[in-house]
């Protein structure tokens, strides 16, 4: 891939359609009856507008800012509007509470935060500025962007915590330009489309795929307005005209309950990250729609990089100009020169990036490498269970469940009962257990089939539609 340009900066790259298309819709803010609309020239004036005001409330380039923000206009403002002018986002999810941000803030210095009325804040005094403080400076003259070099820090964004303490990740400005690989070898992506992305702002998922990539190349961000049930997502689909739909797996699951509000003509094709994609999902969708369903594989310390494309492969790939190995364990390395890297893990002032002695990085995840170039993801290294003392995949194990026709959304885990360790399921279909034992006799080696089944009206999943592997034992700690 060739280099970033210098000098550069990412939210001048993001908008830099406005110019030549200002009056095109780049973001509409969809609620059950009405749609804000942002076109590229207001949304441009208005992300600057952001830029001057936090200068002239006191904040400095390079400085780190908090946001504490729903799922409205604000959010991308304050997000951009802090990096037009060198100043450091820190986005997080609405939902955290105030000791989940304690633990965050306690690895990184604030200068000061955004904050919507009624959300968390740390204990930690930061100079808070209201939302609405923050809409007004969006309508004041606007700042010039702010360039400089590609590998200064644009970003930081906190990782999940599903593998432990939440891990502060620093992202150069030059990240954006990386994400120019995922155009073809995922999105198919032209500027005529119309993309509604229903996660949650925060998430690098929607962030990046629902806004920041639609509009780098001039086409029509849709977001869900806050509170808009799950539900109407068909609805809003099919009102305003959405040609891709992004979304994570367990949504995708959710919504294949009402399969005839998925008759959506103009919907070229969907988007999925976020977890792993079973087999059985994928059939179930595309005959539902109609279209294909596309997966991806990322990190919020790389985004994505493996992916399946309406035009390329069916199955995770190498997108194209990313340098992407598998070391003889199976883990999944990243060299330092892939240009979506972050620069590192960011404590107490200090950015860690930790590499090999060959210069890759080593992800927590693990694959298997086929004749064809396509990557079978295989799990998280702490995910992967070891019942009686084999290696097995949930993964795995969990799509040979789905496959019976009545299993419905299946997680598994590991339980222990003294010194002996075993598997349990869990499920939200109507088959029986007899039923659901018998098929794993039949499919799978006795060590991977489950001993004890928990029938449950849904999984435990995060505010993103993520399947929560932590809370999994819980549903079974009633059980002898």
């Amino acid at each position: 891939m060739e280099t970033c340009p210098s000098p550069f900066n990412l939210a001048a790259y993001v908008l830099s359609r406005a110019s030549a298309q200002p009056d095109k819709i780049a973001l509409a803010i969809l609620g059950s009856t009405r749609a804000e609309r942002w076109s590229y020239e207001k949304l441009d004036a208005a992300v600057r507008g952001v830029g001057r005001g936090l200068l002239e409330a006191g904040l400095e380039p390079g400085d780190l800012f908090l946001l504490r923000l729903g799922n409205g206009v604000a959010f991308p403002l304050a997000y951009l509007g802090a990096i037009a002018v060198g100043i450091v986002p820190v986005p997080t999810s609405a939902q955290l509470t105030r000791a989940e941000l304690d633990a965050m803030c306690a690895q990184v210095d604030l200068a000061s935060m955004v904050v919507a009325e009624g959300l968390a804040t740390p204990s930690r005094t930061i100079k808070p500025i209201s939302e609405d403080a923050l809409m007004e400076m969006s309508k004041g003259r606007p700042a010039d962007y702010a360039l400089g070099d590609p590998e200064r820090l644009a970003y930081i964004v906190f990782t999940s915590g599903t593998g432990g303490q939440p891990k502060a990740v620093a992202h150069a400005h030059r990240a954006i330009w990386a994400r120019r690989m995922m155009f073809e070898d995922w999105y198919g992506l032209r500027d005529d489309d119309r993309l509604l992305h229903a996660g949650a702002l925060n998430w690098t998922f929607t962030l990046g795929t629902g806004l920041l990539d639609p509009w780098t190349v001039g086409a029509t961000a849709l977001i869900p307005a806050e509170g808009v049930p799950l539900s109407t997502l068909p609805l809003l689909l099919k009102r305003h005209d959405a040609t891709l739909f992004a979304a994570a797996p367990g949504v995708l699951r959710k919504l294949l309950g009402a399969p005839r509000a998925l008759d959506l003509p103009k919907l070229r094709h969907t988007l999925t990250a976020g977890e792993h994609l079973h087999p059985e999902l994928r059939a179930a969708w595309e005959v539902a729609t109609g279209r294909g369903l596309y997966d991806a594989f990322g990190m919020t310390e790389c985004s994505t990089f493996l992916s399946a494309s309406p035009g390329g492969a069916r199955s995770l790939t190498p997108q194209r100009g990313r340098r992407v190995a598998l070391r003889p364990d199976g883990t999944i390395a990243l060299h330092r020169a892939e240009l979506g890297l972050m620069l590192g893990y960011f404590e107490a002032g200090a950015l860690d990036l930790p590499l090999t002695e060959d210069g890759f990085f080593l992800t927590s995840d693990r694959g298997s490498a086929g004749a064809d170039g396509t990557i079978t993801y295989e799990g998280r290294v702490g995910d992967m269970l070891n019942p009686g003392g084999y290696r097995v995949s949930p993964l795995e194990v969990e799509a040979t469940l789905m496959a019976y026709a009545h299993a419905g959304d299946v997680a598994v885990t590991e339980l222990r009962n003294g010194a002996a360790t075993y598997l349990a399921a869990c499920y939200t279909g109507d088959a029986s257990q007899e039923d659901l034992s018998s098929h794993a006799a039949a499919c799978l080696a006795r060590y991977k089939q489950p001993r004890l089944w928990r029938q449950v009206e849904s999984l435990p999943r995060g505010p993103n539609g993520k399947l929560s592997r932590r809370a999994l034992p819980d549903l079974f700690k009633d059980d002898p």
